[in-house]
Protein backbone atom coordinates (compact mmCIF):
# COMPACT_ATOMS: atom_id res chain seq x y z
CA UNK A 1 0.00 0.00 0.00
CA UNK A 2 1.30 3.44 -0.95
CA UNK A 3 2.28 6.10 1.58
CA UNK A 4 -0.39 8.77 1.07
CA UNK A 5 1.32 11.23 3.38
CA UNK A 6 3.91 11.99 0.69
CA UNK A 7 1.30 12.68 -2.00
CA UNK A 8 0.51 16.24 -3.04
CA UNK A 9 -2.93 17.77 -2.56
CA UNK A 10 -3.60 17.49 -6.30
CA UNK A 11 -2.78 13.77 -6.24
CA UNK A 12 -5.05 13.30 -3.24
CA UNK A 13 -7.85 15.15 -5.04
CA UNK A 14 -7.52 12.83 -8.04
CA UNK A 15 -7.66 9.78 -5.77
CA UNK A 16 -10.58 11.26 -3.84
CA UNK A 17 -12.53 11.67 -7.08
CA UNK A 18 -12.03 7.93 -7.59
CA UNK A 19 -13.62 7.32 -4.13
CA UNK A 20 -10.35 6.41 -2.46
CA UNK A 21 -11.05 6.24 1.28
CA UNK A 22 -7.40 6.40 2.23
CA UNK A 23 -6.97 9.63 0.24
CA UNK A 24 -9.98 11.09 2.05
CA UNK A 25 -8.50 10.06 5.40
CA UNK A 26 -5.19 11.71 4.50
CA UNK A 27 -6.97 14.96 3.55
CA UNK A 28 -8.82 14.83 6.85
CA UNK A 29 -5.58 14.19 8.76
CA UNK A 30 -3.88 17.16 7.06
CA UNK A 31 -6.59 19.75 7.40
CA UNK A 32 -9.16 18.85 10.07
CA UNK A 33 -7.24 20.21 13.06
CA UNK A 34 -6.29 23.50 11.39
CA UNK A 35 -9.85 24.04 10.22
CA UNK A 36 -11.20 23.15 13.66
CA UNK A 37 -8.93 25.72 15.32
CA UNK A 38 -10.05 28.38 12.86
CA UNK A 39 -13.73 27.46 13.25
CA UNK A 40 -13.40 27.59 17.04
CA UNK A 41 -11.89 31.08 16.85
CA UNK A 42 -14.90 32.25 14.86
CA UNK A 43 -17.64 30.46 16.82
CA UNK A 44 -16.18 30.29 20.36
CA UNK A 45 -17.99 26.98 20.93
CA UNK A 46 -16.04 23.78 20.52
CA UNK A 47 -19.06 21.58 19.78
CA UNK A 48 -20.31 23.95 17.08
CA UNK A 49 -16.83 24.09 15.56
CA UNK A 50 -16.63 20.28 15.53
CA UNK A 51 -20.07 20.09 13.90
CA UNK A 52 -19.02 22.54 11.18
CA UNK A 53 -15.84 20.55 10.41
CA UNK A 54 -17.75 17.26 10.44
CA UNK A 55 -20.30 18.73 8.05
CA UNK A 56 -17.51 20.11 5.86
CA UNK A 57 -15.79 16.74 5.46
CA UNK A 58 -19.11 14.95 4.96
CA UNK A 59 -19.87 17.36 2.10
CA UNK A 60 -16.37 16.85 0.70
CA UNK A 61 -16.94 13.10 0.53
CA UNK A 62 -20.45 13.36 -0.88
CA UNK A 63 -19.39 15.87 -3.57
CA UNK A 64 -15.97 14.35 -4.22
CA UNK A 65 -16.50 13.95 -7.94
CA UNK A 66 -17.44 17.60 -8.58
CA UNK A 67 -15.37 19.63 -6.10
CA UNK A 68 -12.08 21.43 -6.33
CA UNK A 69 -11.83 22.30 -9.98
CA UNK A 70 -8.69 24.45 -9.66
CA UNK A 71 -6.74 22.00 -7.47
CA UNK A 72 -6.40 24.34 -4.49
CA UNK A 73 -7.54 21.98 -1.74
CA UNK A 74 -6.60 24.20 1.22
CA UNK A 75 -8.40 27.20 -0.31
CA UNK A 76 -11.45 25.12 -1.12
CA UNK A 77 -11.66 23.71 2.42
CA UNK A 78 -11.15 27.13 4.02
CA UNK A 79 -13.83 28.81 1.86
CA UNK A 80 -16.25 25.91 2.44
CA UNK A 81 -15.69 26.16 6.18
CA UNK A 82 -16.19 29.93 6.15
CA UNK A 83 -19.45 29.55 4.21
CA UNK A 84 -20.71 26.88 6.62
CA UNK A 85 -19.92 29.16 9.58
CA UNK A 86 -21.69 32.10 7.92
CA UNK A 87 -24.74 29.90 7.22
CA UNK A 88 -24.74 28.71 10.83
CA UNK A 89 -24.51 32.27 12.16
CA UNK A 90 -27.30 33.42 9.84
CA UNK A 91 -29.48 30.51 10.99
CA UNK A 92 -28.74 31.36 14.64
CA UNK A 93 -29.63 34.99 14.01
CA UNK A 94 -33.00 33.98 12.53
CA UNK A 95 -33.62 31.60 15.44
CA UNK A 96 -32.70 34.33 17.91
CA UNK A 97 -35.09 36.81 16.26
CA UNK A 98 -37.83 34.18 16.27
CA UNK A 99 -37.28 33.35 19.96
CA UNK A 100 -37.16 37.05 20.85
CA UNK A 101 -40.37 37.67 18.91
CA UNK A 102 -42.04 34.70 20.57
CA UNK A 103 -40.97 35.90 24.03
CA UNK A 104 -42.34 39.38 23.29
CA UNK A 105 -45.62 37.85 22.15
CA UNK A 106 -45.87 35.73 25.30
CA UNK A 107 -45.05 38.66 27.58
CA UNK A 108 -47.45 41.00 25.78
CA UNK A 109 -50.31 38.54 25.70
CA UNK A 110 -49.79 37.30 29.24
CA UNK A 111 -49.85 40.90 30.48
CA UNK A 112 -53.00 41.74 28.54
CA UNK A 113 -54.55 38.43 29.53
CA UNK A 114 -53.69 39.04 33.18
CA UNK A 115 -55.02 42.59 32.93
CA UNK A 116 -58.22 41.28 31.35
CA UNK A 117 -58.64 38.71 34.13
CA UNK A 118 -58.12 41.35 36.81
CA UNK A 119 -60.70 43.66 35.21
CA UNK A 120 -63.12 40.77 34.82
CA UNK A 121 -62.70 39.82 38.48
CA UNK A 122 -63.29 43.43 39.53
CA UNK A 123 -66.41 43.63 37.36
CA UNK A 124 -67.78 40.40 38.84
CA UNK A 125 -67.13 41.72 42.35
CA UNK A 126 -68.94 44.97 41.51
CA UNK A 127 -71.91 43.09 40.03
CA UNK A 128 -72.04 40.84 43.10
CA UNK A 129 -71.95 43.92 45.36
CA UNK A 130 -74.88 45.49 43.49
CA UNK A 131 -76.88 42.25 43.65
CA UNK A 132 -76.26 42.11 47.41
CA UNK A 133 -77.58 45.70 47.66
CA UNK A 134 -81.01 44.67 46.28
CA UNK A 135 -83.86 44.36 48.77
CA UNK A 136 -83.68 40.97 50.53
CA UNK A 137 -86.74 39.25 48.94
CA UNK A 138 -85.89 40.63 45.48
CA UNK A 139 -82.28 39.47 45.87
CA UNK A 140 -83.36 35.93 46.87
CA UNK A 141 -85.71 35.66 43.88
CA UNK A 142 -83.07 37.06 41.51
CA UNK A 143 -80.36 34.70 42.78
CA UNK A 144 -82.64 31.67 42.48
CA UNK A 145 -83.45 32.75 38.93
CA UNK A 146 -79.91 33.50 37.78
CA UNK A 147 -77.58 31.41 39.96
CA UNK A 148 -79.66 28.26 40.29
CA UNK A 149 -81.45 28.71 36.93
CA UNK A 150 -84.87 27.98 38.41
CA UNK A 151 -87.90 29.05 36.40
CA UNK A 152 -90.61 31.32 37.84
CA UNK A 153 -92.85 28.40 38.79
CA UNK A 154 -90.07 26.59 40.71
CA UNK A 155 -89.14 29.80 42.54
CA UNK A 156 -92.80 30.47 43.41
CA UNK A 157 -93.17 26.96 44.84
CA UNK A 158 -89.94 27.22 46.83
CA UNK A 159 -90.79 30.66 48.31
CA UNK A 160 -94.52 30.03 48.64
CA UNK A 161 -95.54 32.96 46.45
CA UNK A 162 -97.12 33.48 43.03
CA UNK A 163 -95.39 33.20 39.66
CA UNK A 164 -96.55 36.73 38.87
CA UNK A 165 -94.82 38.05 42.00
CA UNK A 166 -91.61 36.20 41.04
CA UNK A 167 -91.74 37.63 37.53
CA UNK A 168 -92.18 41.19 38.88
CA UNK A 169 -89.33 40.78 41.37
CA UNK A 170 -86.94 39.49 38.66
CA UNK A 171 -87.91 42.27 36.23
CA UNK A 172 -87.46 44.97 38.91
CA UNK A 173 -84.09 43.53 39.90
CA UNK A 174 -82.99 43.58 36.26
CA UNK A 175 -84.10 47.21 35.86
CA UNK A 176 -82.24 48.27 39.01
CA UNK A 177 -79.08 46.41 38.00
CA UNK A 178 -79.26 47.71 34.44
CA UNK A 179 -79.49 51.27 35.71
CA UNK A 180 -76.57 50.81 38.13
CA UNK A 181 -74.38 48.61 35.97
CA UNK A 182 -75.19 49.89 32.49
CA UNK A 183 -72.43 52.51 32.41
CA UNK A 184 -69.90 50.22 34.10
CA UNK A 185 -70.51 47.39 31.63
CA UNK A 186 -70.33 49.86 28.73
CA UNK A 187 -66.94 51.14 29.97
CA UNK A 188 -65.77 47.56 30.55
CA UNK A 189 -66.66 46.65 26.98
CA UNK A 190 -64.80 49.72 25.66
CA UNK A 191 -61.52 48.96 27.45
CA UNK A 192 -61.64 45.22 26.87
CA UNK A 193 -58.84 43.96 24.57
Amino acid sequence: MADYSILSDNELIDLLKESDHVAFTEIYRRYAYLLLVHAYKKLQYEEQAKDVIQDLFTSLWLKRDIVIADGNLAGYLYISMRNKILNLLARQKVESKYIHSLNNYIVTNSNSSTDHLVREKELKAYIHKEIQALPRKMRVVFELSRNEQLNNREIALRLDTTENNVSKQVNRALRILKAKLGVIIFIYLLIRP
